[in-house]
């Protein structure tokens, strides 16, 4: 599931102001889920990749220098240009993408069965405060999520936010009562085929007013969750058919209850969001003391590569023709015929490793050497000597979407993995 929150705030040292129609103030970076975030060692900066360096990016309009989100002055940054480079480029927003037509067709539900009801907000910035991405949907201090392992940071005060859910305590001040939020997200994670640093999710929210409830004399809380699961059994429907669909209990630090909606598809059970009704403290930071509401979460790319048939999720990201072409606006569930796959290429690496030693660094190190040409990296084998000294060993698999790759750069790529992951990791290569 998304989290939620947002305020207008200045930014420290980045000093990203966001206000305006459409979200968001002029970025005056001046060339100027809080502060008490658990920090997890910084991954040092890399040197920067072969190719081309983004130098700036446009988002609703607004120009982001790269120098105000990667930055080799603070200790705290760990974002690196190729994610920097995925800002602005909105796949959401693209109607003849799978990524767009899975939020058009969603849109599509709620303009059906809540005409005019739910605003819709798609342009909002990535770049948000600890306190809009933690504080304000109640993330513990000490979560792990809030880690500069888990999470970009362009300062201590300032992420790339994680989830949607980044956006909620604005829109709430601001008196959106029932909103659909769209947008990328971005969080550091493993290599393969279903894990990407960057992805879309889609947040809906709906507040109730006592009148709604005690008209059906059932409790508020009770209402809205009966209202929750109503919705999005249809919106279900909408989407997969007339499936099995299964509610499963779980938990959320934002929403009390909370559920996780499972259905059966393609002979297995598929998780298909994250949802509840909302815990009564975000509501009364906004003023809502006296109403009740439910949120809900999901993943696009999880959803398209469903309902599409896409196997690997680096796919969303290419512009090649041959992936491209195979979509058309409003045409939901068009199966994807793969092209011509390319050999892959594996290289293992061994090291032993230190105690600040984590996978999501490791993962970094070759994603900002290779990028899309690295399809997975996973454990294949680790043990503890009598000197108490672990070793990991790696299996990196280099594979392009696009051509074959030559023994040539697959080595080249291997060997500066390996000097940067024994420069910048504090590890010691086997």
């Amino acid at each position: 599931m998304t989290i939620f929150s947002a305020q207008s705030t200045i930014f420290s040292r980045a000093s990203v102001a966001l206000l305006s129609s459409n979200g968001f103030k002029r970025f005056s970076f001046a060339s100027s889920f809080s502060s008490n975030a658990v920090y997890s060692s910084p991954l040092p900066k890399m040197k920067k990749r072969r190719h081309p360096i983004v130098s700036a990016v446009d988002i609703g309009g607004v120009t982001i220098a790269r120098n105000d989100v990667v930055r080799d002055d603070d200790p705290t940054n760990n974002v690196p240009d190729s994610i920097f480079s995925k800002l602005g480029m909105q796949l959401h927003r693209r109607d003849k993408h799978p990524i767009g037509i899975i939020k058009n067709a969603i849109y599509d539900y709620f303009d059906s069965n809540y005409a005019k009801k739910f605003d819709k907000i798609e342009d909002l910035s990535p770049i948000v405060t600890t306190k809009q991405n933690f504080d304000d949907v109640l993330v513990p201090a000490d979560h792990v999520s809030r880690s500069l392992n888990d999470t970009y940071y362009v300062d201590s005060e300032t992420v790339l936010r994680c989830h949607t859910s980044a956006h909620q305590a604005e829109l709430l001040r601001k008196g959106h009562r029932r909103f659909l939020v769209t947008g990328d997200v971005y969080r550091r994670d493993s290599i393969d085929a279903t894990h990407y640093p960057v992805f879309h999710q889609m947040e809906g929210f709906c507040v109730f007013s006592p009148e709604d409830w005690k008209e059906s004399g059932k409790d508020a809380t009770l209402y809205a969750a009966e209202d929750l699961k109503k919705c999005l059994e249809g919106l279900a429907r909408h989407l997969f058919g007339a499936v099995e669909m299964r509610w499963v209990d779980t938990y959320f630090p934002f929403t009390n209850p909370s559920f996780e909606l499972e259905i059966y598809f393609k002979e297995d059970w598929l998780e298909v969001l994250g949802c509840g009704v909302t815990e009564q403290g975000i509501l009364k930071q906004s003023g809502l003391e006296n109403n009740v509401a439910w949120a809900f979460g999901l993943g696009l790319e999880r959803l398209a590569m469903v309902l599409f048939d896409i196997s690997d999720i680096r796919l969303f990201w290419s512009s090649d023709e041959r992936f491209t072409s195979q979509f058309a606006k409003g045409e939901l569930g068009v199966k994807f015929k793969p092209f011509s796959k390319y050999p892959p290429c594996y290289k293992d690496i061994s090291f032993w490793i230190s105690e600040s030693f984590t996978e999501n660094n490791f993962c970094e190190v070759v994603r900002g050497i290779a990028g899309d040409l690295v399809e997975e990296v996973k454990l294949i084998d680790n043990f503890t000597n009598k000197k108490g000294m672990t070793s990991h060993c790696y299996r990196i698999v280099f594979r392009s979407m696009e051509r074959s790759l030559t023994d040539e750069e697959v080595n080249d790529l291997q060997s500066k993995v390996r000097d940067e992951v024994q420069r910048k990791l504090n590890v010691e290569l086997r």
